[in-house]
């Protein structure tokens, strides 16, 4: 394929970004990858992702995958890293332009800038955890830790299907934790027998930790945030009726709410609502059963929304959801524009939208040329006539 074109049922114009060899892939949806104009993703060469439930950048192994940064605007890209060890982290300080990986214990930065690495961290014999999240103002690293014994459940059942309900059922403690990315201290935070999981930082607020209660669904009450000076916990939204989900959360770009995908019940009636963290007000929007994304995103003028959409396989059993959408809040419900035929993808690798920190494309990954690359398309004139 060019590295260019026309969609032809959309009629908006693709471009591929990474023109690297191999197997390119852009970030998580809620993990930001941008500094400035710029975009931090993973390459490396051809993946066998044959016997992969669920394709992200973590469950690649390639012993030379690494961290490169694009510019969006020439398209030229470079290397950050070299290390000869597999590495994995999707966390990137976009005030100092440090971009943050681990490689078994160890915890280390590349600045975008001087592509100086620095060794930030080794995790003590007694505390091996991962880090996953840099706070607004790049002073603190944060995660999750699980006990052994969650981590030989693992081991004894790899695959989603499999370990879901056994972690969850399970019932084991799970710590959140902070590191000073100055004095290097490490402070356990808060400690729960819940599969604590996608810790993330407030988008703008340094003290703000949201995660989540992980599991079935319609089991959990998922979102929750926590206070990292006080130790506050609250819980964002609380489920409302029988089979109710919520999940795939992010902040808003200015982090005054919460979004999350909303089911009322689970795979009948579809939502993308918002809490807002002052008031604890929510504000919900329909959408139709093909419109429903696996994962959803926000503009930068917090005008708009995207979406990934999904295949038959998916909760929502679309029949015709295999799109890149644009969604435009109209009342209480989504006007939506499809963007990208994604007939040709499969799903195994989940698209991950973002928008450019400009507001006029939406980034994504796909694999309809047989192999994974990050891609972006023109939102154009939008909802514009």
């Amino acid at each position: 394929m060019p590295n260019e074109w026309i969609d032809k049922d959309t009629k908006h114009k693709i471009i591929k970004l990474s023109r690297n060899e191999g197997s390119n892939l852009s970030f998580y949806f809620h993990n930001n990858p941008f500094i400035g104009n710029r975009m931090v993703f993973y390459s490396s060469t051809k993946n066998d992702v044959s016997n992969i439930q669920k394709q992200e950048t973590s469950s690649t192994s390639s012993k030379n995958k690494q961290l490169h940064l694009l510019d969006l605007a020439t398209l030229k890209s470079e290397q950050l890293t070299y290390h000869e060890s597999p590495m994995n982290g999707e966390i990137v300080d976009k005030k100092n332009g440090e971009v943050y990986y681990q490689i078994k214990d160890s915890v280390f930065s590349v600045n975008a800038n001087t592509k100086k690495v620095k060794l930030v961290y080794v995790f003590p014999e007694d505390f091996k955890a991962n880090v996953t999240t840099v706070n607004a103002d790049g002073t603190l690293l944060a995660g999750a830790k699980s006990d052994d014994k969650e981590k030989e459940l693992f081991r004894q059942n790899p695959e989603k299907k499999d370990y879901f309900n056994i972690i969850y059922e399970a019932k084991l403690p799970r710590t959140l934790f902070t590191i000073n990315t100055k004095t290097k201290k490490l402070d356990k935070i808060f400690t729960d027998s819940a599969w604590l999981n996608h810790v993330q930082f407030s988008s703008t607020d340094p003290s703000l930790l949201m995660f989540c209660h992980e599991g079935p669904w319609h089991k959990v009450d998922r979102i929750w945030t926590i206070n990292v000076n006080s130790k506050d916990v609250k819980l964002i939204h609380k489920r409302t009726m029988d089979m109710e989900i919520a999940g795939h959360e992010w902040f808003a770009p200015d982090g005054k709410k919460i979004w999350f995908d909303l089911q009322q019940p689970r795979g009948q009636a579809f939502f993308v609502a918002g809490a807002d963290l002052a008031t604890g007000k929510e504000i919900k929007y329909s959408l139709q059963r093909d419109e429903w994304s696996i994962h959803f995103n926000t503009s930068p003028d917090q005008k708009l929304f995207c979406g990934d959409g999904g295949d038959a396989g998916q909760v929502a059993k679309a029949k015709d959801g295999m799109w890149i959408y644009l969604f435009k809040p109209e009342g209480d419900h989504f006007v939506s524009k499809k963007l990208v035929n994604m007939k040709h993808h499969g799903y195994k690798l989940e698209p991950n939208v973002h928008f450019s920190p400009d507001g006029k494309w939406v980034i994504f990954r796909a694999n309809f040329e047989g192999i994974e690359n990050v891609y972006a398309v023109e939102i154009g004139k939008g909802f514009q006539p």
